[in-house]
């Protein structure tokens, strides 16, 4: 397996741990072989992507060099635990002959498998902007709701926060609220397509909370044992 680390090294780090130790408890013969590919975004790219979805299309050079290091390594697939850079996704697998898996496309079969009906989606400006979510949804006949413009720049300032390593009690506040107020348009779930964003809420008292890294871990440690 191969893993393009995404916007966040700390995030990378735990999809990492979490699949090796989910690996262990299901077969303890031996860890898997698993290769990180950290892809060296300039911080700037990294900022302006994240809080204004602005030169995102920066990252896709860097992301098709990294999936071709890792097919040259001869890893099976590859994973990238970062749903903005999911922009790119076919991009990358047209570059690439090895699977490429999908956070997104993986998530919506996690929603539509336990019959969801209305999702909350908590994520990046790119990755609401550009509809990934969305539109997945809406193909397979997912109702689901989004913050409005102000709750997204507060979500962007949160994410950039954790991407930086400050984890505040006031961000943790603005996401809980956000989250009430999608309550109130009964969302029967909350979706964080934002991998960073379980380090700072992972549960609600009333409404179930999914972390997408958490489902793509899952996913990707069936793919490992198959």
């Amino acid at each position: 397996m191969g893993i393009i680390g995404g916007l966040g090294p700390e995030t990378t780090s735990e999809f990492y741990l979490d699949i090796i130790f989910s690996c262990q408890k299901k077969d303890k013969i031996a860890r898997p072989a698993i290769i990180i590919s950290s892809v060296p975004l300039p911080y700037k790219i990294e900022k302006d992507s994240i809080s204004k979805n602005v030169d995102i299309k920066k990252c896709l050079p860097f992301l098709i060099d990294e999936a071709k290091r890792l097919e040259k390594a001869k890893v099976d697939f590859i994973a990238m635990p970062c749903n903005s850079l999911h922009i790119f996704i076919e991009d990358i697998r047209k570059a690439v002959k090895i699977p490429v898996l999908s956070i997104i496309e993986e998530t919506v079969k996690f929603i539509k498998e336990n019959k969801f009906k209305k999702v909350g989606v908590i994520a990046t400006l790119a990755t609401v902007e550009n509809k990934l979510y969305q539109n997945a949804f809406k193909i397979n006949k997912i109702e689901y709701e989004v913050p409005n413009t102000f709750q997204q720049k507060k979500i962007g300032k949160c994410i950039l926060n954790l991407v930086n390593g400050l984890r505040k009690n006031s961000d943790k506040k603005e996401i809980i609220n956000i989250i009430n107020d999608l309550k109130k348009k009964n969302v029967d779930c909350i979706i964080l397509a934002c991998t960073d964003l379980h380090l700072l809420i992972s549960k609600h008292p009333t409404l179930k909370i999914f972390d997408t890294m958490k489902i793509f871990a899952n996913v990707s440690v069936k793919e490992i044992l198959h």
